[in-house]
């Protein structure tokens, strides 16, 4: 067994880390303060190769191995979580779709400027009464002719409504299986197409400084050419984009563990009480002893989960694992970083609350925690 990363991953480590102090950490409270999604800054990112990171030079993509990118989101959460959500659901969810289900002129049309970080692209399955159950979406197509009609709605969707978006991958009802079950199709959306809108949601608790929208579709009619795969494809589509996002939550979860371990260890080294570093305590010792543990465990949890994605193997057990464990670990690293910063925690002047609100996301976005457990137990035969 090797645990060693090649030296190309320890380079985009390296290189990732220095252009988030740099280019991300100096504006990040002011921006989630602001709640104001920066293209400036998702540019700067499309710049040194952030989107299309798993995607062939075909298409301007960066042709790396999925743990790479990975790597690329942890060290971007280790920052600042808005961001990262830009990125991981950049990759993942909006250029993800199109690169493994996209037809050769679908994948010419859309990937380079998504590639570039030029534009992004959303992924429309949540819906007000369908989150988890992702069978249970309300939105329609109905073929008219050689278009398609959409009706529907969906919410929550990560780079839907900002200047940048270029389009989204809708998820809609577009007839019944045999079984009696609703058959799913996925449809390309472009941003202006009408009777589609895209609304930005604010007053967010978490990844303020990140593109959220509601999306409404009346009667909006989209040629025969935009359908992603083949009627019926839909489902499958969503479910397989679903198993390679939770690794990049997974790496959300990771990065924001790290901040805040690596906040909470600088304080306490620094601040003083009863004439010695409080990291002296055992009390504090214990929270950054833990801390560090799992992160060891979360990293090589994930890494293990990229490991076999990138093989070509099954992978679904283990990114539900990796996505349910490190979620739920940055809450935990978080939770010991606020305490042992006592009072200062809860100021903003401190970042260490921002990594504390932001976490709680990880624990509902792209399956909450509860489903990863359905999904585990599912697996081991449960």
């Amino acid at each position: 067994m090797d645990f060693d990363l090649t030296r190309e991953q320890e380079m985009i480590r390296r290189e990732v880390r220095a252009f988030a102090e740099k280019e991300i950490a100096p504006v990040a409270a002011e921006l989630d303060d602001q709640e104001r999604f920066s293209a400036e800054l998702t540019r700067k990112m499309g710049d040194i190769g952030l989107f299309g990171m798993i995607v062939s030079e075909d298409f301007d993509g960066q042709g790396l191995d999925y743990l790479s990118y990975i790597i690329a989101v942890e060290e971007v959460a280790r920052v600042d979580g808005s961001q990262a959500a830009t990125i991981a659901a950049g990759n993942s969810l909006g250029i993800g779709p199109l690169y493994y289900f996209g037809t050769e002129a679908q994948k010419r049309k859309y990937l380079p400027p998504l590639c570039r970080g030029e534009a992004l692209w959303g992924f429309g399955l949540t819906e007000p009464t369908a989150g988890s159950d992702a069978g249970g979406s309300k939105t329609t197509a109905v073929k008219d002719g050689n278009d398609w009609v959409i009706n529907g709605s969906k919410i929550f969707i990560t780079n839907s409504a900002c200047d940048m978006t270029l389009g989204v991958t809708v998820q809609a009802v577009t007839g019944t299986r045999s079984s009696g079950k609703p058959e799913y199709t996925c449809f390309l959306v472009e941003s202006g197409t009408p009777g589609f809108k895209a609304v930005a949601m604010k007053g967010k608790l978490m990844w303020r400084a990140s593109n959220t929208g509601e999306l409404y579709f009346d009667d909006v009619r989209v040629p025969e050419e935009n359908m992603l795969g083949r009627p019926g494809d839909g489902f499958h589509q969503m479910l397989q984009t679903l198993d390679g996002g939770r690794l990049s939550i997974g790496a959300m979860g990771l990065g924001g563990a790290v901040g805040a371990y690596e906040m909470a260890l600088k304080y306490a080294r620094s601040r003083e009480q009863f004439g010695q570093p409080i990291s002296k305590f055992q009390a504090v010792a214990f929270k950054l002893a833990d801390s560090a543990m799992e992160i060891e465990c979360g990293r090589n949890l994930l890494y293990k989960a990229c490991w076999l994605r990138d093989r070509h193997r099954p992978f679904a057990k283990e990114a539900a694992m990796a996505k349910l464990y490190c979620s739920e670990l940055m809450g935990r690293v978080a939770n010991h970083a606020v305490q042992i910063h006592g009072g200062y925690g809860l100021m903003k002047d401190y970042h260490v609350e921002r990594f504390y609100r932001d976490q709680k996301l990880l624990d509902i976005g792209e399956g909450t925690s509860e489903v990863q457990r359905i999904v585990i137990s599912r697996h081991i035969g449960c």
